[in-house]
């Protein structure tokens, strides 16, 4: 009988250690190596055959660029247009997805809807490993879902899993989820980092060999990240989140890995008795404002992928009763607040070290982008001056350290999207200023944080 062998692998970057230590010297992370154990020994031609085909070729050659051939792909409309936005325009035949989520955000329940929709076109295969089959015709059942074509199975075998699917021979399959999965040849218990990683490496060269679209279920931490060893990410092709507040409706699908197309692209969902819809206009979404104007809020036009996207930031100054005044941030980068609270007091002239600040992107939206700067500062004067800004003013534009107002990409479109909200009135970067407003919209463009405080 062949010797198993093991190995320490840290769970966030994947990378290996002969014996166990505290800290991980590649991440500099702490209490992430863990002990796996690897597969048996065996022959070389046993192998080969294991660990080839990830790329979707048996064997392989040596190739210039121009003896390539590149024929376009064509890609499966998964019936979900928010869906097809973040996976780039569609299913690609052969491709790994992993969707990850928080309990609850609706992954089984919108890839259900997708996997019904698509079986009237094309053979499709449900494996579920935590639900049972009846869990699960339960659930179609009330979502109204046709469920006389989807092909149904219930294992947690890989070997098995790809039985079967050889058998069926399935455009699209769902794996639900991939912690549950285990291959034989690792001796450890499903969801442990050995079997994850194996099972994911299993199930995506599948994926590439048979040119099946492998849909996998993730499961997530604490802190909202992919569960799991760091190299499930490095190893499929499109990776993407399904989020959202446990109080709100509505979800939001980002991807954060994409081989077939944009990364950070953004789709809005809508939770209902019937499953989940799609939200064709997301900034009516974040716009809920109420009748009155209040202090400390602004809307801002932020790009999300390849649109741009409204929504209303809110900002509290008050006097803070501790010798450390706090800092909070919902929705935005807490060191960039700090960065922009030290350029409004050299370059504003508005000194806030003694005041409490609290700032809350509205709708539960995790913004990332610079454009968000300039509206952060005005929503922040408001709050402290104790007066409101007009409800039909939208703001965008990137501050620099020295004060100045740079530009940001997509300038006219986010100024489009506006005007087609009902704002007639524009606080934009100087580089951004249209040669032609929209109609019924003021554009005041600004060079420096005087001129834009100025403006209010």
């Amino acid at each position: 009988m062949a010797k198993s062998k093991t190995a320490f692998v840290c769970g966030e970057c994947g990378a290996e250690f002969p014996r166990w230590q505290g800290q991980c010297s590649e991440c500099k992370e702490w209490n992430t190596v863990s002990e796996i154990r690897l597969a048996p020994a065996t022959s070389s031609a046993s192998r080969n055959a294991r660990f080839s085909g990830y790329a979707g070729v048996q064997e392989s050659k040596v190739q210039t660029l121009n003896e390539i051939t590149m024929t376009e792909i064509p890609r499966i409309d998964s019936g979900f247009r928010e869906l097809d936005r973040v996976l780039g325009g569609g299913l690609v035949p052969g491709s790994a997805i992993l969707i990850g989520g928080n309990p609850g955000a609706g992954k089984s329940t919108l890839l259900l809807q997708v996997m019904c929709g698509l079986a009237g076109r094309m053979k499709t295969l449900y494996v579920t490993g935590e639900e049972s089959l009846q869990q699960v015709a339960m659930r179609a059942q009330r979502l109204n879902l046709p469920r006389d074509q989807l092909r149904m199975l219930s294992e947690t075998s890989v070997e098995q899993i790809c039985h079967v699917a050889r058998e069926e021979k399935p455009a699209v399959m769902v794996i639900d989820s991939i912690q549950v999965m285990h291959v034989a040849d690792v001796q450890s218990a499903p969801g442990s980092v050995s079997q994850v990683r194996e099972a994911a490496a299993q199930l995506t060269r599948f994926a590439k060999q048979q040119g099946v679209v492998i849909l996998m279920v993730g499961h997530v931490t604490k802190d909202g990240t992919l569960a799991g060893p760091k190299v499930l990410e490095h190893c499929i092709d499109c990776s993407v989140l399904l989020d959202g507040a446990a109080d709100s409706r509505f979800r939001t699908l980002r991807s954060h890995k994409n081989r077939f197309g944009a990364v950070n692209e953004l789709g809005v969902f809508a939770m209902t008795e019937t499953g989940m819809k799609e939200v064709s206009n997301p900034s009516a979404i974040f716009l809920s404002r109420g009748e009155e104007n209040v202090n400390g809020s602004v809307v801002m036009v932020i790009w999300e992928g390849t649109r741009p996207l409204l929504v209303e930031l809110q900002a509290l100054v008050d006097y803070s009763q501790l010798a450390n005044p706090r800092r909070v941030t919902v929705g935005l980068e807490h060191n960039r607040l700090a960065l922009l609270l030290a350029v409004l007091h050299r370059h504003g002239g508005m000194q806030m070290a003694d005041q409490d600040v609290f700032v809350n992107v509205v709708g539960g939206v995790r913004v990332e982008d610079t454009s968000a700067d300039l509206a952060l500062l005005l929503a922040l004067v408001s709050s402290f001056r104790d007066k409101a800004l007009p409800k039909e003013l939208v703001v965008f534009g990137e501050v620099g350290l020295s004060g100045e107002i740079r530009p940001v990409p997509s300038g006219q479109e986010r100024l489009m999207e506006a005007a087609k909200h009902g704002f007639t009135r524009a606080i934009v970067p100087w580089a951004n200023r249209p040669k032609q407003a929209p109609e019924g919209m003021e554009v005041i463009a600004v060079k420096k944080l005087e001129e834009a405080l100025e403006a209010l």
